[in-house]
């Protein structure tokens, strides 16, 4: 066979991945530096790579019989420049990870804690509360840099988006968090902080594209989810610390103080 008539190679398909999609990687830096201070470096080579397997796997099987995201198909209109592997765009799989990290960072600040069932389950509905905003923008790729990468043959309710994503997208963060949390054995010793600048980071950088093409019925719709479970977390953030200071020994109400009749 003709040499020059194989296709790019590995490295060039990487650089132009790299070229193409230059947001995904500025993110996946930030959660490198963030997750390596507040995981270490190894947990955090663990959950990068865990997170790509679980979203690779759920892309793959989606793309063909529908599970967990809804069908869909890529157009591989890209399958040239950018890396693929079968018919999975690379950087899309690599994306999850750090969107599963950051929505973990969100549920520990909220919960203080970042063990057990609750720290789990908040973190896949915050992470598919980001894809609220995520793939209606996503599908609208040919109006801004993304370009015309995916789309779902029977469309959806939701802005072109079919209901049946946004629960498997709560069910690959509930793997990928759920998997690194019994793997690690223990919460993690790091602060939350950064990662949740970086969900607050992702979350705005979506939304200010959704206003840039002017989708704004979109953009409304992710402003009033996020705001409302903003409200509602922060409110159960509030009571929880004011009853864990209720508890301390030593703390009585202020009407159990003073003792008993101050005259004489």
């Amino acid at each position: 066979m003709d040499g020059a008539a194989a296709g790019p190679g590995v490295l060039t398909l990487l650089a132009g991945t790299l070229t193409l999609r230059p947001y995904v990687f500025v993110f996946l830096a930030a959660f490198l530096v963030a997750a390596s201070r507040d995981l270490g470096p190894g947990r955090t080579a663990g959950f990068l790579g865990w997170g790509w397997l679980v979203a690779f796997a759920a892309e793959y099987a989606s793309t063909r019989v529908g599970v967990p995201f809804g069908l869909y198909h890529y157009t591989e209109s890209t399958r040239h420049v950018e890396l693929f592997l079968a018919n999975v765009p690379f950087f899309d799989s690599l994306s999850f990870p750090f969107l599963a990290y950051a929505a973990y960072c969100a549920a520990r600040a909220a919960r203080g804690t970042g063990r057990g069932a609750g720290a789990v389950g908040l973190a896949g509905v915050l992470m598919m509360l980001l894809d609220v905003v995520i793939d209606p923008l996503a599908v609208r790729g040919e109006r801004w840099f993304l370009g015309r990468i995916f789309y779902y043959p029977e469309g959806g309710v939701y802005f072109g988006v079919p209901l049946s994503n946004f629960g498997g997208w709560a069910v690959v963060g509930w793997v990928i968090v759920g998997g690194y949390v019994r793997a690690a054995g223990r919460a993690p010793a790091g602060s939350p902080a950064a990662g949740v600048g970086l969900y607050a980071g992702v979350l705005l950088f979506n939304l200010a594209l959704t206003a840039w093409i002017g989708e704004w019925a979109l953009l409304g719709a992710g402003i009033l989810v996020h705001a409302a479970t903003f409200l509602v977390l922060y409110t159960a953030a509030v009571a929880r610390r004011s009853a864990a200071r209720a508890a301390r020994p030593g703390v009585r109400p202020a009407s159990a103080s003073g003792g008993g009749d101050s005259r004489g």
